[in-house]
């Protein structure tokens, strides 16, 4: 390197670093200078990421996802308001409201794309005041929706049946109706009938909704209406049913005397478990329908869980879902076949010795093994009257199990009815097939004994017995039992009894409420009434009691418009002269008064 570089001071201190006199200032090295340039570097770099990476969310953002934002930001601004379709109200045959609608208020909660998806009930104080407070966006959200209310309260529970909101498995999900009134899917907290006419007739007390758009700002206050889709409601109905009868008649049976009729089954704590039917005669027409305990459908959603854990079950209608051993109320039957087939006439007479033995067993009268007596002497008329057991064994020992059998199955027992109400049951009637195929046992004479008495095997329904004295009351027609005014009603098959026979068995019903009879609490009653009482054993110590009638006796068959039969059983209640007979009468008193 040549000399003139190293004689070049300034030169010399740039390359190898020597300090720098100038003036008074302190010299600095070249490492000095490096190091605060590496210092900056460091705090420049960080900030260049974030602003990479800020613009690059920001990008995504406004370009990628801004039509996704602005979709949500839409939907936060438009709602959906459901306006809720009044339910057909119901009515009884006087035009008496069953069920009627009345107002309630929620807090709906909206998703993103302004649907309700969950409802909240208040007060209708809390409504007004909110109302009142001007346009905020909790009164934005108010919703005025449909509710339903029943005047008779539990009386008339099991019939009319109950509403409660679509579960959320059900919303979404279309009503099962016939094809020609289809209804669109159900919405949140939609009302669905349950049990009864609610339930029954769904498609048409069900309307559609309509539906309101709004616009609301962020703060969820109103800025415009865009559009308003009016509800279409359902349709009322009016039942058969009679409201001043079906109070009469659960208060009657609530308050059914005990089992030596000193006082009420209620008033020591007990609960009566029964069920009651009245039913014109001519046309099939249900005019009330009772089953105790019962429960308050005004208050189905507070007292749901504690009623269905109740053991006396108060939402099954033992009216209809409920098969009990008829008792003697089935000789009406015993009775009919034998005079059909031949087997006996009017004049027929046993001897009543107070039991029959068959080898080792021994068969009783109620009447013996009450005052150990016969009955003696009688005729059919005075058997039904007496309702002796003898005389019916041997009566059902001349028929045979499958005669009996299939004036049992005649007379509408062992098959549903076809009332208009969810839940019917078909009962029991027994064969020898039946029994060698479902209890792989042979059929005996004791069977037989106990079939003609309706013991055994046999069970009926409150609802079958109702319709079986509807046979002998209006001259051997059975009718379709039905709650509803607008089915047609009237339908009615003859079932091809001779008049004479249906005379007979008239007598002995007509005896059995006179004196000399069983049922003494109807002995002096107007109008004069006929019946049949029965006592039915069961797997316990106490018996159920059965009371089924007609009145007026003398004018039925003539198609009178007052004329009603009534049926009425109470679970081990004891003998049904004593605890059922004066239920009906109550019954009989309000109608007749």
């Amino acid at each position: 390197m040549s000399s003139r570089y190293f004689n070049n001071p300034r030169l010399t201190r740039v390359m190898f670093g020597s300090k720098i006199t100038q003036g008074n200032k302190k010299p600095r090295s070249y490492f000095q200078e490096e190091s605060q340039s590496n210092r900056w570097l460091l705090l420049f770099l960080p900030l260049c990421i974030f602003l990479i990476v800020a613009s690059a969310k920001l990008f995504e953002l406004q370009l990628i996802k801004g039509a996704y934002f602005r979709q949500l930001a839409e939907g936060n601004r438009i709602r959906r308001i459901p306006i809720k379709a009044p339910r057909g109200e119901i009515f009884d045959r006087n035009g008496v409201a069953l069920a009627r609608n009345i107002p309630i208020y929620k807090i709906a909660t909206f998703s993103n794309s302004g649907v309700v998806t969950k409802t909240d009930s208040i007060s209708r104080e809390e409504a007004i005041k909110l109302q009142s407070g001007g346009d905020s966006e909790e009164a934005n959200r108010l919703l005025i929706e449909v509710g339903r209310e029943y005047p008779l309260t539990e009386a008339a529970a099991h019939v009319v049946g109950y509403v409660n909101e679509a579960s959320e498995k059900e919303v979404g999900q279309r009503p099962d109706c016939p094809q020609d009134s289809q209804k669109p899917s159900y919405q949140v907290s939609d009302l669905i009938g349950r049990m009864g006419v609610e339930e029954q007739y769904e498609c048409l007390l069900r309307g559609e909704n309509g539906e309101e758009l709004i616009e609301v700002d962020a703060r969820g206050r109103l800025v415009r209406r865009l559009g308003r889709k009016d509800p279409t409601p359902g349709t009322s109905i009016k039942l058969t049913i009679d409201s001043a009868l079906q109070r009469a008649a659960f208060d009657a049976l609530t308050d059914a005397p005990n089992e030596k009729a000193t006082a009420p089954i209620r008033e020591s704590g007990g609960v009566v478990r029964g069920a009651l039917v009245v039913q014109n005669p001519t046309h099939g027409e249900i005019l009330a329908l009772v089953s105790t305990p019962s429960f308050d459908p005004n208050n189905i959603t507070a007292d749901y869980a504690k009623w269905v854990q109740d053991p006396n079950l108060p939402f099954f209608n033992r009216a209809i879902s409920g098969a009990y051993h008829p008792g003697s109320t089935f000789k009406i039957i015993t009775s009919t076949a034998g005079l059909e087939e031949g087997k006996i006439d009017k004049d027929f007479e046993y001897v009543d010795t107070g039991e029959i033995k068959v080898g080792e067993f021994s068969f009783k009268n109620w009447y013996f093994l009450k005052y150990g007596k016969g009955e003696g002497s009688i005729n059919l008329a005075r058997a039904i009257a007496r309702s002796t057991d003898t005389f019916f064994y041997k009566v059902g020992e001349f028929l045979g199990p499958t005669r009996l059998a299939d004036w049992a199955t005649t007379y509408g027992l062992g098959r549903r009815n076809g009332i208009d109400l969810p839940g019917e049951v078909a009962g029991l009637i027994p064969t020898p097939e039946w029994k060698e195929k479902t209890k792989g046992e042979r059929w005996f004479l004791g069977n037989t004994y106990h079939m003609s008495i309706g013991q055994g095997d046999v069970a009926a329904t409150p609802l079958q017995i109702s319709s079986m004295t509807s046979v002998v009351a209006n001259g051997g027609n059975l009718c379709v039992p039905r709650v509803w005014v607008g089915d047609g009603g009237g339908k009615c098959k003859n079932l091809g009894i001779k008049d004479s026979t249906l005379e007979v068995v008239k007598e002995g019903m007509l005896g059995a409420c006179s004196p000399g009879g069983t049922a003494g609490v109807f002995f002096n009653f107007k109008p004069q009434t006929s019946c049949k009482t029965g006592t039915a054993q069961t797997i316990s110590e106490k018996t159920h009691a059965w009371f089924t009638s007609y009145a007026p006796a003398e004018v039925v068959e003539e198609g009178a418009q007052s004329a009603i039969v009534v049926t009425a059983i109470v679970e081990d209640g004891g003998e049904g002269s004593v605890v059922a007979a004066p239920v009906v009468k109550k019954v009989y008193q309000e109608w007749f008064k």
